[in-house]
């Protein structure tokens, strides 16, 4: 009976540090899964499932609001094709994908644009404005390109939706000029890759945030961008990497053993065998 006693405690001491542990990483990513925390806090005797029910049932458990504002003012002129529809690709700096989406603070609204790595998802550019005017849009590309290297752009895939900001003569001349091809997609859901990102920035970090201006916002948004690339774990990667870490771990390969990554088909094409 003792023993059985000793081993209660002892279970219910080992619950209360991983949930203390969680508390600490939500400081941090304040909506991060009660999943991805689990695959953060490996320890031996609990595994990932036992340790994720264990925070879904200590109140972990994340709701996400639904989403009825409309960011993309799409344009039916100048229609690019879908390039990245079942590309197979082995790198980085291969294909990147940018979406707009926005932020209420406050009494307004701010917009936010994000351009990630598909193959690695890190987040190369970003920028946050008052509103959905081109130039924000041009600012995020800029930051992609210094952090790419404007060497290793040629032959890069930008992928977006069909939103005027992407149509506009000064973005596709700076895409032109680095040899950068430009695909856009019909659906959103051909965007799925940085639809992603959007709302893991929102909601698992910035809507906790005590943000009254715009200043702060980009302050909060250049943290929150640092802890994704190189904190959050993802799921698609070896391991569960972060995206920093996988694309260093990626970058040290040779390219015959580099993981194969196959962009999305929709769902009419795929295969029923």
């Amino acid at each position: 009976m003792q023993q059985m006693l000793k081993r209660h405690q002892s279970g219910v001491q080992r619950s209360q540090q991983f949930i203390e542990k969680a508390e600490a990483i939500r400081e941090d990513h304040p909506e991060m899964g009660c999943r991805k925390m689990a695959l953060m806090l490996k320890v031996p005797g609990w595994g990932r499932d036992k340790t994720e029910v264990l925070f879904m049932s200590s109140g972990f458990r994340i709701i996400y609001p639904p989403n009825y504002t409309k960011t993309t003012h799409s344009v039916r002129f100048r229609q690019f094709a879908n390039l990245i529809e079942g590309l197979i690709i082995k790198s980085i700096n291969k294909v990147v994908q940018s979406d707009i989406t926005y932020l209420w603070v406050k009494d307004r609204f701010y917009y936010l644009v994000f351009i990630i790595d598909v193959y690695s998802r890190v987040i190369t550019g970003y920028h946050a404005s008052e509103g959905m005017e081109a130039e924000a849009n041009m600012k995020a590309l800029q930051m992609m390109i210094v952090r790419t290297g404007k060497g290793n752009l040629k032959g890069l895939i930008h992928h977006s939706d069909r939103g005027s900001q992407y149509n506009c003569n000064k973005y596709l001349d700076a895409l032109k000029q680095y040899g950068i091809k430009v695909s856009m997609c019909d659906e959103a859901w051909e965007n799925a890759y940085t639809e992603r990102i959007n709302r893991t920035i929102k909601h698992e970090y910035l809507r906790h945030k005590k943000i009254d201006c715009l200043r702060t916002l980009r302050k909060e948004m250049d943290k929150a961008v640092r802890l994704y690339n190189e904190k959050r774990p993802h799921w698609s990667h070896v391991q569960q990497m972060t995206p920093s870490t996988f694309e260093e771990y990626v970058n040290k390969l040779p390219k015959a053993k580099r993981p194969k990554m196959v962009i999305y088909k929709p769902p009419e094409k795929l295969s029923t065998k």
